[in-house]
């Protein structure tokens, strides 16, 4: 099955998201806004993982997790197409429970939703 990720590329759309609204909880930070001229079918989504937070295996792992993370609240559709997305990783996503990381985020994704 083909993702319905898509990824930021351009800078002047990360700046933008960085203006907009955010949620923090206690895995991540998210940036949000509604974007022009993107396509509505995909998730407009990037995932961010800081220098110090560890080395580029650990950096790596987290945006990998998080992008699972991601594809499965996708499949269970509490998530909102409108917006565009900027997930800015921190330490414990590396160190906590699965279930516990994917809980908080579709509750933070919901709210969005709403």
């Amino acid at each position: 099955m083909k993702s319905k990720i898509v990824s930021l590329s351009k800078n002047s759309e990360f700046l933008s998201l960085l203006n907009g609204n955010k949620i923090a909880n206690k895995y991540s930070t998210i940036f949000f806004k509604k974007l022009k001229n993107k396509n509505y079918k995909c998730l407009n989504v990037s995932f961010v993982a800081k220098k110090k937070i560890g080395n580029a295996v650990i950096r790596n792992k987290i945006k990998r997790r998080l992008k699972n993370i991601i594809n499965g609240i996708i499949k269970e559709k509490h998530v909102s197409f409108d917006y565009c997305y900027l997930f800015l990783a921190k330490k414990n996503v590396f160190d906590d429970d699965f279930k516990k990381i994917k809980g908080i985020l579709t509750a933070d994704l919901k709210k969005i939703k709403t």
